[in-house]
């Protein structure tokens, strides 16, 4: 008996830090560069320090990830605010848990074509992503309605296409300017194809964009889980600010960018396509009183746009108790 006693010990001590009952925190991704931090707390080994084993998988969009968060087969999702609170209009207790970034979209035109404004898209054909995504309500609400003042509907041709297809789209002619993230901006830039028209983020610096969510009953069930998520998040940001290099060679690998020609002939390496994504991107976890804001006006423009049938408040789902518990913060 005092063997069996000595060898269950024994085995216990072996275990790695995450073993026991907890199960590996599923985490989903949409893929875009702005969500790099889940990438460098994997690649760092960040979650590992926690204790916290993880399974990533990445995704196309928002709301496919929350598909996949309300059937239970995600845990947490690193994803845009609107999914989370349309869902959260249907009935899932969704929660904003903390932010991932701020900025990351950008109007881009055809650089040999005649959009250099906003106005000029009136007539002309325009590529976004799925209806309903957060990108779509950032385009249709914000952008088109009450930048450009155009109808969506009726003012121009507006597509819905995957983001990694729309340079090709543009090059090609299906259309003449597309809505999309990076790292697609800057391989169209650098390359000399497509002209930024409307950088977002300099409209609204530091807009938040991606968040941590999940639902309720799972920060509910496994708090010290989403602790240790958390603070290895935490530590991804502070990595990607300090040790900008060795974090932008990190996205070019992940995201396996290839090194583009620019129009004048020259190489430009895959990492500096990252380099030039910081200049319309950046990150951070704390969702401060203007995030707040914002995600309000999102979900304003929900609803006008007609994809909530009721008026929400940011604060219904916004908790970021457990992120002031790993940072030791307050926002």
């Amino acid at each position: 008996m005092k063997r069996i006693i000595l060898a269950a010990a024994m085995a216990l001590l072996a275990a790695p830090a995450w073993a026991g009952d907890s199960q590996p925190l599923r985490i989903g991704w949409v893929s875009a560069m702005a969500n790099a931090p889940v990438l460098i707390a994997e690649k760092k080994g960040f979650f590992k320090e926690e204790g916290l084993a993880v399974e990533l998988k990445s995704f196309g969009d928002g709301p496919v990830i929350q598909q996949a968060v309300a059937s239970g087969d995600v845990d947490v999702a690193y994803v845009g605010a609107p999914p989370v609170y349309q869902w959260f209009a249907r009935g899932l207790d969704s929660v904003i848990l903390a932010k991932v970034n701020y900025g990351q979209a950008a109007l881009v035109a055809k650089a040999s074509g005649p959009i250099h404004t906003l106005a000029d898209l009136k007539g002309q054909r325009l590529a976004g992503v799925n209806r309903g995504s957060g990108m779509d309500v950032l385009l249709r609400g914000y952008i088109l309605k009450d930048v450009a003042k155009l109808d969506p509907e009726t003012d121009l041709q507006l597509s819905q296409m995957p983001a990694g297809n729309m340079n090709a789209a543009l090059d090609t002619g299906v259309v003449d300017a597309v809505f999309e993230w990076e790292p697609f901006i800057s391989q169209s830039v650098l390359r000399g194809a497509g002209r930024v028209v409307f950088d977002v983020n300099e409209a609204l610096p530091h807009y938040p964009w991606y968040v941590i969510a999940s639902t309720r009953k799972v920060a509910n069930e496994r708090p010290d889980d989403i602790v240790k998520l958390l603070r290895a998040h935490h530590k991804a940001i502070a990595f990607l600010s300090e040790h900008p290099d060795e974090a932008d060679k990190i996205i070019a690998e992940a995201f396996k960018l290839e090194p583009v020609q620019s129009a004048d002939g020259k190489v430009v390496p895959a990492q500096a396509i990252v380099s030039e994504a910081r200049k319309r991107l950046g990150w951070s976890d704390a969702i401060e009183s203007a995030d707040r804001a914002f995600i309000q006006r999102l979900m304003d423009y929900s609803q006008t746009l007609g994809i909530l049938s009721q008026p929400l408040k940011a604060d219904d789902v916004i908790d970021t108790a457990l992120w002031a518990r790993a940072t030791g913060e307050q926002n």
